[in-house]
């Protein structure tokens, strides 16, 4: 007999944070990647709109690339496909009827035409490569949500993200529990699974439990109802839904993500709203303000988004006002999404506004992710020979390995990884491969990975201190400064007021660049920065970004 090849599982991001999930299952010559999405940035990462994966290691093996599994709907899960397509042109890639549709309405956006292969969890099995995969139904915040076991020469390997045991969806579609027990019973060799709720007392509850919560708001609301949640919640829309139909309200969708999704949703079968039930903004403004339920886009704050502008008064057509009634029903997960929406929950309040959001614990929001009762049940019906979370940081991996040993895991059993860790699988025995090198992807408006560290580090110089032009004339021919420098700044100081600094730093400038012999522009440069640095924390205990300026003239 031939001797088996390792089984790679290697994890580029996903496991020391809630986002950017990307793995990936190694083979001999078959490769397949689990999820690809994207990451959100944090506070200090200023001017950066996303963080997505390093795909080096990809990109790299691509001979070896089967396909692309992308296992639900949330943008930290495929948001990233349109990059990763734009560095390997042409990837396979397997997913649910609704997760394709939301990737579909991503592509025109990216003006990426590709097709999507769409398996249904109950049906199909996929073939790719050495690795035969069998799919299984789960319950999550957005419809359609499966787990994987992958079937490989060294074993079994079930993959589950983002998931709890809701036996009420709002879809009517649970775990498939008897599934999974039955690919189960056969032996695991590993399971990769969601770590986020491992803090967490109990079961997560159920999302049925919002629908009341939401009509008791609704029918004490005397004026418009603002509802506002992740984009691709489409059980709570449908919720949402079912309160204005009881309630003798029509659905209004604000922003573009909300009305997208919505769209995808309905079209696809996954919204079931009685015709009439929805109108546009431009009808809702015939209607009495007590027959309106708005679900708008802006759940995390975030400046320019339509819950923002109505708030600010800065939207074309909405303006909310005292009359009203608005509600989060998200947490703000995403790093520094917590300030913008508390700026935005106290204008509200200033505005007179009656405000229902996640400190008040009124249970606006269920979590999508299980918590330590629903971990244990899936370590419990799955019985994987190793373990590996994913999809939280550092102390949500930690209390993981703690609930797993709890149900008899050795603790040498539980595998807590770093961004670019390989675990290698063989003979039914895991050990650590040579980590990759692997780094974020910063994504700035049309940019990809051309910002890093050093721009990062400037960027947030500025918004410190400032910074200041220091303009250097010299003459061309005689090779000699020409008067004095002269000083732009923003940022920094009103110069107003100090004015007597900004002239004193000019002499001592002027003085110190006086005593060059041989005038270059670079020493123009070095020395500018040099004597000014100093000098400005010597004055003021400051640090502006200086930037010397020599005009040749």
């Amino acid at each position: 007999m031939n001797k088996k090849e390792k089984l790679k599982f290697i994890a580029i991001s996903g496991t020391t944070g809630a986002t950017e999930n990307f793995y990936i299952y190694e083979y001999e010559n078959t490769m397949i990647v689990v999820d690809c999405g994207v990451g959100f940035p944090d506070p200090e990462m200023y001017g950066v709109d996303l963080v997505i994966p390093d795909f080096s290691y990809v990109i790299a093996n691509k001979h070896k690339l089967k396909g692309l599994i992308v296992t639900h709907g949330h943008e930290d899960h495929l948001g990233a496909i349109p990059f990763l397509l734009k560095e390997i042109k042409s990837i396979p890639i397997y997913t649910t009827k609704l997760t394709a549709g939301f990737i579909e309405e991503k592509f025109k956006d990216h003006g990426i035409q590709q097709k999507i292969n769409v398996f249904s969890p109950e049906k199909d099995k996929l073939t790719l490569g050495d690795f035969t995969i069998d799919t299984f139904r789960v319950s999550h915040s957005v419809p359609d949500g499966v787990g994987l076991a992958i079937h490989t020469p060294q074993g079994t390997c079930f993959h589950v993200p983002d998931y709890k045991f809701d036996w009420t969806s709002v879809d009517g579609k649970p775990f498939d529990i008897q599934k999974a027990a039955r690919i189960a019973s056969k032996g695991v060799l590993m399971m990769a699974s969601d770590a986020l709720g491992s803090t967490t007392q109990g079961f997560t509850e159920s999302e049925i439990v919002l629908e009341k919560k939401i009509h008791s708001i609704v029918s004490n609301a005397s004026g418009r109802v603002f509802i506002t949640t992740v984009s691709s919640n489409i059980s709570r829309m449908q919720q949402i839904g079912n309160v204005a139909k009881k309630t003798g309200r029509k659905v209004v969708f604000v922003g573009r993500s909300i009305d997208s999704k919505s769209s995808i949703a309905e079209d696809l079968g996954y919204l079931h709203y009685p015709k009439g039930l929805v109108i546009n903004p431009h009808q809702a403004r015939k209607m009495k303000d007590n027959k309106l339920i708005y679900i708008i886009a802006g759940c995390y704050g975030q400046p320019g988004s339509a819950l923002y502008r109505a708030t600010m008064g800065e939207h074309r057509f909405l303006q909310i006002d005292e009359k009203d009634t608005v509600v989060f029903s998200a947490d703000p997960a995403p790093p520094g999404s917590k300030v913008l929406v508390d700026f935005l929950v106290d204008r509200l309040f200033e505005i007179g506004v009656d405000v229902h959001y996640y400190d008040l614990q009124e249970n606006l929001h269920v979590s999508g992710h299980g918590s330590m009762e629903d971990i244990k049940l899936l370590m419990g019906l799955v019985k994987p020979r190793y373990y590996i979370p994913i999809g939280g940081t550092v102390r949500h991996m930690h209390a993981y390995s703690k609930i797993a040993q709890s149900m008899g895991a050795d603790k040498r059993q539980i595998l807590e990884l770093l961004p670019g860790s390989v675990v290698e699988f063989e003979d039914g025995k895991a050990k650590l491969g040579k980590k990759l090198r692997v780094k974020e992807v910063l994504v700035d408006g049309l940019g990809v990975g051309d910002v890093g560290n050093l721009v990062l580090r400037d960027r947030q110089k500025l918004s410190q201190d400032g910074f200041l032009i220091a303009v250097i004339n010299v003459h061309k021919e005689e090779s000699k400064i020409v008067g004095k420098p002269e000083f732009i700044t923003r940022g920094f100081v009103f110069e107003k007021d100090q004015k007597e600094i900004l002239e004193k730093a000019v002499n001592k400038l002027s003085k110190a660049l006086s005593s060059n012999k041989v005038v270059k522009p670079h020493a123009l440069r070095t020395k500018t920065v040099d004597v000014l640095e100093k000098f400005f924390y010597e004055e003021l205990h400051r640090r502006p970004m200086i930037v010397p300026l020599v005009m040749e003239i």
